[in-house]
């Protein structure tokens, strides 16, 4: 077996590692785990029980001579850097460098005969997997979600059965790392600049995105996204059976027509049916479909998934109506073209929570969707920039370090009928360990605004 009685380096703990040497460790595996945090930020449950498993910690720092010739493999996590200095010793030692999911599918692929479905792209992955994963789990049993959505593959092997689904969101992070996965079918959302300070350049982010397809044979389905152009180029020499959607015009494949959604010829549902609204959504949503009837799912199960669901947690999430004011969680928005897609989602007046960490993100590229934003609140550390773009559109904009003292001056700002939206088009990373913790903070703050309100 490749998992047995092998030496193996887990760099940096965190949920997948944790899941990773797990498995490894119950399998024969001698498994050392190395994270530069302290170990008293980890969860000592999981330590406790790891170490009964054999495997060994070493946490704090990151030791010139812990990787040496003897490891079998190194198992990077997502979020450690592409050049930290264990992997590029690893790569001069011939190690392998791989990663959780890479370890889980080789293990699989071994020992169970599944069907795995990829999703990636830049924008509406977890959105596109989760619906994707509605359709087939209303529809059929036996279906497991797992991925960057945050649930590590390796937890899930065991309880996988042979001709089971799963769905996985497919991070440019963890495609650093994947070399034999193969999915059955592979979903691209979109594609545009993103995760450069991780990916160094946009030529390796899209060489990475590209992975998803590389072990794919004419007996895989790739499903691409028409309507964006560098999903075509990317996408132009792949091996596997295309398959396309489009928002933008009718074609041989998802499309929308005459304010409904369908699939080649075959009417799904009516756009008015659908609970989510936005061109950005309809995309992800066909691209779910296109998943959805390679496994024979009735169009009646569709539309009945389509009419509850309201979005996933912290992308353009509706938090409450206060007042006649709407609030909208969209810290997920961590680059431009997700602001941009925020803002084409609403007519209203809106008040724009924007600003974090500072990356070089060019906040002019937002001005032409600009139109209904009747204020601007800067925040975190790229802050005078916020103000310097809001004042170039003579737009009312006021800065504030921190979201507690922003989200007052958004309720100040805000009359019955406006949009308050945070949608930072930055990463959180200036205040923030990721950015969920901020759009948990700001549904706190509604959520604290609401009761005041009930109690006047």
């Amino acid at each position: 077996m490749m998992f047995e009685n092998k030496k193996i380096l887990i760099l940096g703990f965190a949920r997948s590692g944790y899941d990773a040497a797990k498995l490894l460790a119950k399998r024969g595996n001698h498994v050392l785990i190395n994270d530069g945090q302290d170990e008293s930020n980890s969860e000592q449950g999981k330590i406790s029980e790891l170490k009964e498993l054999g495997v060994q910690f070493f946490f704090g720092s990151h030791p010139d001579d812990l990787l040496d010739s003897s490891y079998d493999f190194l198992i990077k996590n997502p979020g450690v850097p592409i050049d930290h200095k264990y992997v590029l010793k690893a790569n001069v030692l011939g190690i392998p460098v791989i990663n959780e999911a890479e370890m889980a599918f080789r293990m699989l692929s071994g020992e169970k005969k599944f069907k795995l479905v990829a999703i990636t792209g830049t924008n509406g992955k977890t959105t596109t997997t989760t619906l994707i994963y509605r359709f087939l789990s209303t529809f059929r049993n036996g279906v497991h979600l797992t991925g960057n959505i945050g649930y590590p593959l390796s937890g899930f092997i065991d309880d996988i059965k042979d001709e089971d689904i799963v769905v996985m969101e497919t991070s440019c992070q963890q495609l650093e790392n994947l070399d034999m996965f193969k999915p059955d079918i592979a979903v691209l959302t979109n594609i545009s600049e993103a995760h450069l300070e991780f990916m160094k350049t946009y030529e390796h982010y899209t060489y990475v995105k590209g992975k998803i397809f590389n072990k794919q044979t004419g007996n895989e389905i790739a499903i691409i996204n028409m309507g964006d152009n560098e999903s075509l180029r990317l996408t132009k020499n792949i091996k596997a059976t295309t398959k396309y959607f489009s928002s933008k015009s009718e074609i041989n494949g998802c499309y929308i027509k005459d304010n409904a959604i369908y699939y080649y010829s075959d009417m799904v549902v009516l756009l008015s049916d659908i609970k989510l609204r936005g061109i950005h959504n309809y995309e992800n949503i066909m691209a779910a479909i296109m998943v959805a009837k390679e496994f024979n799912v009735p169009n009646n199960i569709i539309k009945e998934v389509l009419s509850n669901f309201s979005g996933v947690e912290h992308r353009l999430e509706f938090v409450d109506d206060i007042l006649g004011v709407k609030y909208y969680n969209d810290t997920e928005a961590t680059n431009i073209k997700c602001t941009k897609i925020a803002l084409s989602s609403f007519n209203e007046n809106t008040i724009l929570l924007l600003g974090g960490y500072e990356r070089g993100q060019d906040f002019n590229e937002l001005k032409d969707y600009c139109g209904n934003v009747k204020a601007i609140v800067g925040i975190g550390e790229c802050r005078e920039r916020v103000k310097q773009f809001g004042d170039s559109m003579s737009i009312k904009t006021v800065i504030c370090e921190h979201l507690k003292e922003a989200f007052n001056e958004c309720v100040k700002l805000s009359n019955s009928g406006d949009v308050v939206l945070l949608s930072p088009a930055s990463a959180s990373w200036d205040q923030y360990k990721q950015c969920e913790d901020r759009g948990d903070e700001f549904k706190n703050y509604v959520r604290q605004l609401s009761k005041k309100g009930d109690n006047e």
